[in-house]
């Protein structure tokens, strides 16, 4: 079992930018990817961007440039920072941990806020 806690969040204007971060209970050097998802009211949680093992990355292409995922095997963290932030942006982004151990496991995290004002 993997608990992840999300923080970071918080009001930003603007072109702004925040370091989001998901602090896992256990040691992430083994899950498979790692995912920051966001949902904005009355929409369908989309995906940001993940991370692989090996370090690849993938983006949503309304935050590609703008967005970077990271993640620090040693600290047990996986960091979004945004740049140049939207009002579109704005929404509960959530960590997720995908690993395989004979099968597949799914792990989410309770969400933070990030609003953006224009």
């Amino acid at each position: 079992q993997v608990q992840l806690v999300e923080s970071g969040g918080g009001l930003v204007q603007a072109g702004g930018s925040l370091r989001l971060s998901c602090a896992a209970s256990t040691s992430i050097a083994s899950i498979n990817f790692m995912h920051w998802y966001r949902q904005a009211p009355g929409k369908q949680r989309e995906l940001v961007a993940e991370i692989t093992i090996g370090g690849v990355t993938n983006y949503a292409g309304s935050v590609k440039g703008r967005f970077t995922i990271s993640r620090a095997n040693a600290k047990n963290t996986v960091d979004l920072q945004m740049n140049s932030l939207k009002p579109e942006d704005t929404a509960v982004y959530y960590c997720k941990a995908q690993q395989y151990r004979l099968r597949w496991h799914e792990y989410w995290g309770q969400g933070t806020q990030v609003t953006v004002s224009s």
